[in-house]
């Protein structure tokens, strides 16, 4: 028999009995729905923290710090961050780049308003992971003239008004903002012949151009939002002039408080080629003697916690459609009882088991399809409803980094229902397909 003869029949037969084959077909959308909504919270969810992390930092970045889990390096040299550490990291395989960092702390004065925030010189590597609103570019590499990208959250929480401290609105763009360094730790004063100290010398004030502003509003948020970021060899060069042999504000010094001849950084970012490669990176790192994290560390903890919720939540949904498997199999035994005398007839007249069998199986596997459809638009439905009254959560639950609606049912999820829901409609029917075929031809055509 023909596919098109068994859809034919089996669509015939289901309307002669429409009550049961809608009554049916409900249980069958209502499982479906359950396992689509269930699932589709988990991957909104999974959507939203992943979302979340890549605000906090690049999946693929690792944080270097000094001196294991213990912190500090006891004098010892070798395992202090230094250019000939950041020449080691770079030969590790998967590692794409790497960006040592130097963070200055400084206050700025705009629009009659005081402001403080932290100037960090990272290499250029690190500053093509930032992304900038339009028309702004990176700053310049190994320049003689100091540019600087500003985090968004700079222009709305850095500056306040000193009385109130009421946070005002900056745009350094068209604002003029006059920044002053810090005085070197060094140099505390000078004591004079009586024995008081010195006032030191009035800080000097800057103005530096500005290369551009970090993507975002003032309710976004990211790892670099409330920072301002510079070219570390142009700012190696700028603070030479300002610090001499110190180099920095806070110079690190040995044992005998000699300051040290080269940089000493708190901190170096590690880039790997792909996310999957970020623990093995991280943990050859750590083996080196050195304290490290990452974004995909705790992802990868979020997600096995997740996991389990997304589980626990499709097993609930499962539950529905056992029961609704359950009445497609008892619909099609009913349905058996009343067609016996049918059932007998075409066994008579010659017709082929596997071809009784396939008619049963059709009409199941159509009541699994119909059910499938049906349930998939109430999912759609109920996604709807749960992202309209959920706007918010993704915050709430994860931060402002996370945006997207809390259910999400992707195509491969709606492709997945209909296709499990029809499997799930045929495999019920097989029993009922199954007692069909042994039915005497003759016990058949006598039974009323």
């Amino acid at each position: 028999m023909r596919l098109f003869d068994l859809i034919k029949l089996a669509t015939s037969n289901l309307k002669r009995r429409k009550m049961r084959t809608v009554l049916t077909v409900l249980g069958v959308a209502i499982g479906t729905a359950s396992i689509v909504v269930m699932v589709s919270l988990g991957i909104g969810m999974s959507a939203m923290m992943l979302k979340s992390y890549q605000s906090m930092g690049s999946l693929t970045r690792i944080d270097v710090y000094e001196g294991g889990y213990g912190g500090g390096t006891n004098g010892d040299q070798s395992m202090m961050l230094t250019d000939e550490t950041v020449e080691s990291f770079k030969h590790i395989p998967h590692v794409t780049g790497v960006s040592p960092s130097i963070e200055v702390n400084i206050e700025a004065k705009c629009k009659g308003v005081s402001g403080s925030f932290s100037i960090v010189g990272v290499t250029q590597d690190y500053l093509q992971q930032l992304e900038l609103r339009d028309g702004g570019h990176l700053p310049a590499a190994n320049s003689d003239t100091l540019e600087l990208l500003y985090g968004n959250q700079i222009l709305y929480s850095s500056f306040y008004k000193q009385k109130t401290w009421e946070n005002v609105e900056i745009d350094p763009e068209k604002d003029t903002v006059f920044i002053t360094f810090p005085q070197p730790s060094t140099s505390q004063g000078t004591q004079s012949s009586e024995g008081s100290t010195q006032e030191p010398k009035q800080k000097k004030k800057y103005i530096f151009p500005v290369a551009g502003i970090m993507k975002g509003g003032a309710e976004d948020w990211s790892d670099g939002s409330y920072n301002v970021y510079t070219d570390i060899d142009s700012l190696k060069r700028f603070l030479k002039k300002i610090y001499k042999k110190a180099l920095v504000p806070n110079p690190r010094t040995n044992k005998n408080g000699k300051l040290y001849p080269y940089y000493v950084y708190n901190n170096v970012y590690v880039f790997v080629d792909d996310m999957d490669n970020v623990s093995a990176v991280q943990k050859q790192i750590s083996d080196m003697g050195f304290s490290v994290s990452s974004s995909m560390e705790w992802l990868k903890q979020a997600q096995q916690q997740l996991n389990m919720v997304q589980l626990v939540l499709g097993g609930i949904g499962g539950v529905s459609l056992l029961v609704a498997a359950i009445g497609i199999m008892n619909t099609m035994m009913m349905s058996i009882y009343e067609r016996t005398k049918e059932i007998g007839v075409m066994k008579v007249l010659g017709c082929a088991m596997p071809d009784i069998r396939n008619m049963f199986l059709c009409e199941s596997g159509m009541i699994g399809l119909m059910g499938g459809i049906a349930g998939l638009a109430v999912s759609y439905l109920i996604s709807y409803i749960i992202n309209s009254f959920t706007k918010n959560a993704g915050s709430m639950m994860f931060g402002s980094g996370s945006t997207g609606g809390l259910s999400s049912i992707p195509l491969w999820l709606a492709a997945f229902a209909i296709g499990f829901a029809i499997a799930v409609g045929t495999i019920a029917g097989y029993v009922p397909a199954a007692r069909a075929m042994k039915l005497s031809p003759l016990a058949a055509i006598r039974n009323e």
